[in-house]
């Protein structure tokens, strides 16, 4: 029995990596597939190798929190453990099913909270830290990125001028579904190989983030109650994450790619440095946190500071005064130089308000998404660890 409840425990654990893959291979590589950078093959290899050194590496600190210190580890009973993994697995297959945004971290943080709770041993030291990185980690991507956006971002575009040729950078071959380069595309420049460069190394910085974050949410529960160690835990988070990049990322790479392709390459490139140092300094300290929820707001931070450099700051924060682009739409006219690039106020006042900089109500959705995950997740949890005795 106990040998049966083990495998459903794992399977289900890998499921949860599964998901974990699929999603954020095509936040991780989005931008390089939708440049015709690297290919989903490609992509997917990149992901598992370095989704696997994150969860290796720092991965043990957030699984060390995780698995005993939300909660002792001599919580996490067997029965216990499955019924945590089964909450967040439900939770993504909601998400997936219905394309709503759920942060696995936080739907586990939560799962586990909630048997903290219906036990009496919640650690609330450990869990104030968690709840005040959540709050404090989007509101500095926002800031972060804003300042970029209203400072120093234009500065940046004329300077570095990234950008992708619309064919590729390499020619290539495709033998049924794997393709290998051929050639070099005679009409690339120097300065998008570089581009290029820069997509793909900070492409494997997410997956190193997004390793190092997740991997605890398929496997700490087992491996806090002792079921499976540290090592096999991560190789078994690390396995299933390479099979959803393998799989079911080819479709959200086809998404996001063409999504982030609107932004510009420079501004993509941005939110995925931010967000993605942001989360992985968190895991560092042993905290789960949300790639999807910074990088959310690393964006709207970004487009927010980028539309009002038309406004003083007093009339920015206040919504007086006019802008000339809104947040979706951050590929304004490049300046041909840095010197070129206009000061703060001179552009023209005429083409948008600042009441349209970002959409409020997807910035609220976003919030409202981000506190209620976690709720429900642990308020469900209570009531099952409390009312169906699952705990022992």
């Amino acid at each position: 029995m106990v040998s049966a409840l083990l495998a459903v425990g794992v399977l289900v654990a890998a499921f949860v990596g599964y998901n974990i893959g699929g999603s954020s291979t095509g936040v991780a590589f989005g931008p390089a597939v939708g440049s015709k950078v690297v290919t989903k093959l490609g992509a997917a290899a990149l992901m598992a190798v370095f989704a696997l050194l994150g969860g290796w590496t720092v991965g043990r600190n957030v699984i060390d929190t995780m698995g005993g210190e939300i909660v002792p580890s001599s919580e996490f009973t067997l029965p216990a453990s499955v019924a945590v993994l089964f909450f967040v697995g439900a939770a993504l297959l909601v998400s997936n099913r219905y394309g709503v945004p759920a942060s696995t971290s936080m739907t586990a943080v939560g799962s586990i909270a909630g048997l903290g709770a219906a036990t009496g041993t919640l650690q609330m030291a450990t869990m104030g830290r968690i709840v005040s990185a959540w709050v404090v980690a989007p509101v500095l991507a926002f800031w972060l990125c804003a300042v970029v956006g209203r400072y120093a971002y234009p500065y940046l575009d004329a300077f570095f001028r990234l950008d992708a040729p619309e064919d590729g950078l390499l020619v290539w071959r495709e033998v049924g579904p794997v393709g290998y380069p051929v050639g070099r595309n005679e009409s690339a420049t120097p300065r998008q190989f570089l581009a290029a460069f820069l997509v793909v190394a900070i492409g494997c910085y997410m997956a190193f983030s997004a390793g190092a974050s997740n991997a605890a949410n398929a496997v700490a529960p087992l491996v806090g109650g002792g079921y499976l160690s540290a090592n096999a835990g991560v190789l078994l988070a690390g396995a299933a994450i390479a099979v959803g990049a393998f799989t079911i990322a080819r479709r959200t790479l086809d998404t996001v790619g063409n999504d982030l392709t609107d932004l510009p390459l420079l501004a993509a490139l941005i939110v995925e440095v931010v967000s993605a140092s942001l989360i992985t300094a968190l895991s560092v300290l042993g905290i789960p946190a949300s790639l999807a929820v910074s990088a959310t707001m690393c964006i709207v931070g970004l487009g927010w500071g980028r539309a009002t450099r038309t406004v003083r700051a007093n009339d920015a924060f206040s919504g007086e005064g006019r802008a000339p682009i809104a947040v979706g739409s951050l590929a304004a006219e490049r300046a041909d130089t840095p010197g070129d690039v206009p000061r703060i106020g001179e552009e023209d006042p005429d083409e948008l308000a600042a009441g349209d900089l970002f959409d409020p109500a997807a910035v609220g959705r976003v919030v409202i998404l981000w506190v209620l995950t976690p709720s429900i997740a642990a308020t469900a949890s209570f009531a099952l660890f409390s009312l169906a005795g699952i705990v022992g």
